[in-house]
C-alpha cells in the first residue's frame, strides 16, 4: 500500500480504524456542524500571490513563540482522550512532538499526566491547556503539576463554560469507557474512589471569568494563552488582562456552531491586538498552504489537533510525527515559491481574497 501522502490520507485512514463511535467523537462538531465545515472551507477563500525570481536556495520553517524556538510554525493543539485513538496515547504524540522538533500542548482531560508526558519526550517543549473547575484548589492542582512537569506555559480554553451539543456521538451511542482515566484529575482530587468521566465536566465552572486570566499566572508564573477568541471586544480584553497570546478558535466547531470558521475571524483579531501579543491560529488546517495563509493574515503560528489525531490513530508515533513532517514540506514550497526565506517574510501581500 502507497504511504499517505497527506493529511487527508491519513484522516481517511484513520476513519476506518477508528469506527463510527469513536469517529463521531473525535471527528464530529456541534448541531449542524456548519462551523466545522467553515473551519476547513475559509482556506479556500484565500488565493496565494506567488513570486518569482527570488533567492530561496535556503528556506528555514523554523520560528518562535512566546520566545522559544520552534522548527515551524506548528503546534499540536490540546486533544482529549487520546488512547481512545492509540493505545499509546499522548506519550507517542509527544515524542512525534519532539521529533518534529515543535511545541504539543496537552489536555487537561488527557489520558496520561504532565509527568507522563514529560517522561516521554524529556527536554522538550510542553505547555499544559487548563479548564478552570468550580473548585479553584482543583485548578491549582492541575497547575501545580504542569508546572512541576516542567511546561512552559498554561493555554486556557475559555469558550467551555459549558460543552457544545455533539450529535454525532448521541446517534452512535459513543461513550468514553469509563475504565479510560483522566490520571491528572485523579491525582488533583486526591480521591480514590471510582469516578466517572461524566462528573469530570461536571466539575467545569461556567462563573470562568477575565480575572482568571491574571489569577492564573500569578498562581504559576507561566505565560498564560487565552484559547477560544474570536472577537475584537474579546482580543481587546485578553490584552488587558495579561494574555501572554491568544489562540483564534472555535474549539474545533464543537461549542456553538455558527460562529465564523476561525481564518475568517483572525484578520479581526489581528486588527484588535495590534501587536500587543502572539496570536495563534487554530482550526482547520489540513496543509502546509493553509499554515501559510494563516501567517499572512497576521498569525504567528497554528495549532494543529485533528490532523495529528488522524497520524496517531492511523499509525501511532510515526504517523503523528509524519503529519506534522508533511505539513512542515508544505510549509517549506510555498514559502519558497512565494519568494520567502523564513515564516518571518510572510506578508498581507502574500495573499488575496478568491474571486
Amino acid at each position: 500500500m502507497t504511504a499517505p501522502l497527506n493529511v487527508w490520507d491519513y484522516e481517511r485512514l484513520a476513519e476506518e480504524r477508528l469506527g463510527p463511535g469513536a469517529w463521531s467523537y473525535f471527528a464530529g462538531g456541534a448541531d449542524d456542524e456548519r462551523t466545522l465545515c467553515w473551519n476547513v472551507e475559509a482556506y479556500g477563500r484565500w488565493q496565494l500571490r506567488p513570486r518569482i525570481l527570488c533567492d530561496v536556495a535556503r528556506v528555514s520553517t523554523e520560528t518562535t513563540v512566546l520566545g522559544a524556538e520552534v522548527a515551524l510554525p506548528v503546534l499540536v493543539a490540546p486533544v482529549a482522550f487520546q488512547r481512545v485513538a492509540h493505545p499509546d496515547g499522548e506519550a507517542a504524540t509527544a515524542r512525534a512532538a519532539a521529533s518534529a522538533g515543535t511545541v504539543m500542548c496537552l489536555s487537561t482531560i488527557a489520558t496520561a499526566s504532565p509527568a507522563d508526558v514529560a517522561a516521554a519526550a524529556p527536554g522538550a517543549p510542553r505547555w499544559f491547556q487548563l479548564y478552570v473547575f468550580k473548585d479553584w484548589g482543583l485548578t491549582s492542582a492541575l497547575v501545580q503539576q504542569a508546572v512541576e512537569a516542567g511546561h512552559s506555559a498554561l493555554v486556557l480554553t475559555a469558550d467551555t463554560p459549558y460543552l457544545g451539543r455533539r450529535e454525532g456521538p448521541l446517534r452512535t451511542g459513543f461513550e468514553i469507557p469509563d475504565d479510560v482515566r483522566i490520571p491528572a484529575v485523579d491525582v488533583a482530587r486526591g480521591d480514590l474512589q471510582p469516578f466517572s468521566l461524566h462528573e469530570h465536566f461536571d466539575l467545569f465552572s461556567p462563573s470562568v471569568s477575565w480575572r482568571d486570566v491574571e489569577r492564573l499566572a500569578g498562581l504559576s508564573g507561566l505565560p498564560v494563552v487565552v484559547k477560544g477568541v474570536l472577537t475584537a471586544e474579546d482580543a481587546r480584553l485578553a490584552c488587558e488582562h495579561g494574555a501572554a497570546a491568544i489562540a483564534v478558535s472555535n474549539h474545533g466547531g464543537r461549542q456553538l456552531d455558527g460562529v465564523p470558521g476561525t481564518l475568517d475571524a483572525l484578520p479581526e483579531v489581528v486588527e484588535a491586538v495590534d501587536g500587543r501579543v502572539e496570536v495563534y491560529l487554530d482550526g482547520g488546517i489540513r496543509r502546509g498552504t493553509d499554515v501559510v495563509k494563516a501567517l499572512a493574515l497576521g498569525a504567528r503560528a497554528t495549532l494543529v489537533g485533528r490532523a495529528v489525531l488522524w497520524g496517531l490513530a492511523a499509525d501511532g508515533e510515526e504517523g503523528a510525527r509524519h503529519v506534522l513532517e508533511l505539513l512542515r514540506d508544505e510549509i517549506r514550497l510555498a514559502l519558497s515559491l512565494l519568494g520567502c526565506t523564513s515564516p518571518e517574510e510572510i506578508r498581507r501581500e502574500h495573499v488575496a481574497p478568491a474571486p
